[in-house]
């Protein structure tokens, strides 16, 4: 763990020993349950985000995907009885299609990722909103699938399979992103792409890579929450969510210019963001202050963290006068 993992969990520890002093039922286990389930569900596709935010990109359609894919995978296996597994599939194809178009936008189109994802966002969520008539998708009464259940929203010792899918992703994204060449290449675009290029790295193939990445993990996002939720809004499923993945990457240490952070940071981020959801909850403040006092924080803390950066510094540049 860098200096920045450890304070951001020595952050999440304080936070959550208020909390608890304050409110005993955070430690309950249903609760720890509760928000460790909240916590594999937008981790999965925070960690997509991270990966494009390194290269210095930004991914704006994920709530907006989550929808689509979420209301296409219940009506496939709903309306037309597809098996859920083949369903699946498509969906994951599907996710890692999107991440494909914009990455090639980008790359050789060049387009900005802003815009080219905001136009992602607008298109997936007016295309899920047509598909469905603005009509909400669901599971019909008595409709089951027992494995697929016990996959998506089944437990372990008590433990959410969400999170523990989280945990498996994250582990094999950190042996991507830290133990690989294709990880030291994203973190090359990420610190200056015109050096990584002329340095012989394929830039152009990175950043598709990590679009595509990006993706998937929201494919399989999308399908954990199809499965926890059950009937998906097309005009409210996933709002926002494009936020909490790049709040989570960003209090993870991930620098919007790109080329910083580490995937142990991006599962931090989420956690914190949880428990200030839960903290929000358990101490009775109004719902309508949810964004308000999670953006307080956040703000507070990437502050904390730019001046912390700022005062070692020039405390090294002093030493090396001195």
């Amino acid at each position: 763990m860098i200096k920045k993992d450890i304070g951001l969990l020595i952050l999440i520890l304080v936070v959550g020993t208020v909390v608890a002093l304050i409110n005993p039922l955070f430690l309950s286990p249903i609760n720890l349950g509760n928000t460790a389930n909240l916590v594999g569900l937008f981790g999965l596709f925070a960690i997509g985000q991270a990966f494009v935010i390194i290269t210095g990109g930004i991914e704006l359609s994920v709530g907006s995907i989550i929808a689509l894919l979420g209301v296409l995978f219940v009506d496939l296996m709903v309306t037309y009885e597809m098996a859920w597994p083949a369903a699946l599939l498509l969906m994951l194809v599907l996710g890692m299609l999107f991440g494909l178009i914009h990455g090639l936008l980008i790359t050789r189109m060049n387009l900005q990722p802003f815009i080219v994802t905001l136009c992602g966002l607008l298109i997936y969520r007016g295309v899920a909103r047509f598909y469905t008539a603005d009509a909400t998708a669901g599971f019909g009464f008595g409709v089951s699938f027992p494995t697929l259940e016990w996959l998506t929203t089944g437990r372990l010792y008590g433990v959410p399979h969400a999170f523990i899918a989280m945990l498996v992703v994250a582990a094999i994204m950190w042996v991507v992103l830290h133990r690989s060449v294709f990880g030291r290449y994203l973190y090359a675009v990420g610190k200056n792409e015109e050096a990584a290029r002329y340095s012989g790295i394929p830039t152009k193939q990175v950043i598709v890579a990590a679009y595509v990445i990006c993706g998937l993990l929201t494919a399989i996002a999308a399908i954990f929450f199809a499965m926890y939720t059950r009937s998906i809004s097309p005009s409210s499923h996933g709002n926002f969510y494009e936020l909490y993945a790049i709040a989570a990457a960003v209090l993870g240490g991930f620098s919007l210019r790109g080329g910083e952070g580490s995937v142990v940071g991006v599962v931090l981020g989420a956690i914190l963001l949880q428990v200030l959801q839960n903290l929000v909850n358990l101490l009775g403040i109004p719902s309508s202050l949810n964004f308000a006092v999670m953006g307080s924080v956040i703000l507070i803390g990437v502050l904390a963290d730019t001046q912390f950066a700022a005062y070692r510094k020039r405390r090294a540049a002093k030493r090396s006068v001195g």
